[in-house]
């Protein structure tokens, strides 16, 4: 068989692995990525010796195969970090996982019994019909307890009310997780083996100098094995035809292929595709949105500030998230003992107000929200930078997955082309999903048939809490966090023959 040429767009966790198998294999291909780093999200960024992260990117998994791959990366730069954080609720620091007696003691007497009473209440009168995300959590934690841990944080993550939020969002991203198991877990937690529930993981792996290490590390393999990543490569066009795709033009130039592999979001994929993509597919490309990410960075003359890796931001008073502590994810994202690296998060929408604030205010604000939040003085910042994340998050609203039925119809018929990772297939992946829809994408080029829409891990796999073999690998949606889908959604009609 003549050798293919792989052409794979975007050099982010997905695209990368993807290359990574193909190069396993014997299969050299190219990489096109519009921006001049790898990693995607998942990059590390440096400034005047301080890393962060583009958000936290830990490194846990159930699939053997993709913590193969990421210690054959690695090696010994992996590092078992443990995981603590906190909750931040007027004024207050509270563990996650709760722990009762704390949460008792800084919740004060009243509050806590209006916690225990709306608890019952949900029990005794759970809300009906529970179609929404705020009834969802209603029912299984009362009112106050939602408000507290759950309301503000979330609405401030999806720029939409708890009441627009599907309830089948939360009983995937929340799986398995009560106020029984929560309460069971602080008094008897278990010791020398995983939790159960995903949520309550107490550790994971990090790399020594943060996500990015992977990546750059990976992009290095691939170039000394003849693969190229080519860098400002922004895709202007996929040419396909009858008989399936014929390659790439990008800013770089043009790219012949026998196949495709794509993370690039799926709403552009659809735009750019030459010829213009069949009347019936057209209405996909205004079926998907995104929400967008800005961290600012503050780097400060502090030693320990808190114990937490990170810190959910409960307040609806301040307008920051999260809050990431990137020294208590590897010591070496500083510079040097007596600093410190803070990311404060926020979540926006690309060109919105929000989003094209000047640097100089963004950094500003955040040191005025970490002092107000009692985490560090105005007076211990030193510098800040600030890092923009567009279509960080794939939004399932109404139309999306309308649109996606159109985008899959079209892959199917259309030889050669995948599609991988959170933006190619419009799925809130997290890192270990994105690369094994990598790996499959590589081996289908190869003549294997697997469905990259069907990569999921049956759910008894997660409650037994053991590694999944390669062999156990049929499904992987349950393993991975969802995205908030609205109540109600209204969808447009498809035209697509046949459907």
């Amino acid at each position: 068989m003549r050798e293919p040429r792989v052409v794979i767009i975007g050099a982010g966790p997905a695209g990368l692995t993807a290359a990574y198998e193909l190069l396993r294999q014997g299969v050299r291909c190219t990489i096109v990525e519009q921006d001049e780093v790898v990693g995607g999200i998942s990059r590390t960024v440096s400034h005047n010796g301080y890393l962060f992260d583009i958000g936290g990117h830990r490194f846990y998994t159930k699939v053997s195969l993709v913590e193969r791959i990421w210690r054959e990366v690695l090696g010994d730069d992996l590092l078992i970090r443990p995981r603590q954080s906190r909750i931040y609720y007027r004024g207050q620091f509270l563990d996650y996982p709760l722990r009762p007696g704390e949460a008792l003691r800084k919740l004060g007497l009243r509050e806590s019994a209006r916690c225990g009473l709306s608890f019952l209440k949900a029990r005794l009168r759970p809300v009906k019909p529970e179609t929404d995300l705020e009834s969802w959590l209603t029912n299984r934690f009362g009112r106050r307890l939602f408000e507290i841990f759950f309301q503000t944080y979330t609405e401030k993550v999806w720029g939409m009310s708890c009441k627009e939020i599907g309830a089948d969002w939360a009983a995937q991203r929340i799986q398995g997780l009560s106020l029984a198991s929560l309460v069971r877990n602080a008094v008897s937690p278990r010791k020398g083996k995983e939790e159960e529930i995903k949520t309550l993981i107490t550790s994971f792996l990090y790399p020594r100098k943060g996500p990015g290490m992977m990546w750059e590390r990976l992009h290095g393999i691939l170039e000394a094995g003849g693969s190229r990543v080519v860098f400002r490569a922004g895709v202007k066009a996929i040419a396909w035809g009858d008989e399936g795709v014929q390659g790439v033009e990008t800013e770089a130039g043009w790219f012949p292929a026998t196949h495709v592999i794509s993370s690039m979001p799926v709403q552009g994929l659809v735009r750019a595709l030459r010829p213009a993509a069949p009347e019936w597919l057209r209405p996909a490309a205004d079926s998907f949105r995104y929400r967008d990410f800005v961290t600012v960075a503050l780097f400060l003359e502090a030693k320990d500030l808190f114990p937490d890796n990170w810190i959910y931001v409960h307040d609806s008073d301040v307008r920051v998230g999260r809050i990431q502590n990137f020294k208590n994810w590897s010591p070496e994202m500083v510079p040097e003992e007596g600093k410190s690296c803070l990311g404060l998060e926020y979540f926006c929408q690309e060109n919105d107000g929000f989003w094209n604030t000047p640097d100089t205010e963004l950094v500003e604000l955040a040191a005025t929200e970490l002092e107000r939040l009692g985490l560090a003085p105005r007076r211990a910042v030193r510098g800040g930078a600030v890092v923009r994340m567009p279509k960080a998050y794939p939004v399932y609203d109404g139309q999306y997955k309308d649109g996606l039925a159109l985008v899959r119809r079209f892959v199917e018929t259309t030889p050669g082309l995948q599609l991988v990772g959170r933006n190619g297939m419009h799925r809130y992946n997290n890192q270990d999903h994105s690369m094994l829809t990598g790996v499959f994408a590589a081996r289908n080029v190869l003549g294997a048939r697997y469905n990259l829409w069907e990569t999921n891990v049956d759910e008894e796999y997660l409650e037994e809490g053991r590694m999944v073999s390669e062999e156990d690998l049929r499904a992987m949606d349950a393993s991975q966090p969802s995205v908030p889908e609205r109540v109600r959604p209204q969808a447009f009609r498809t035209g697509v023959p046949g459907a």
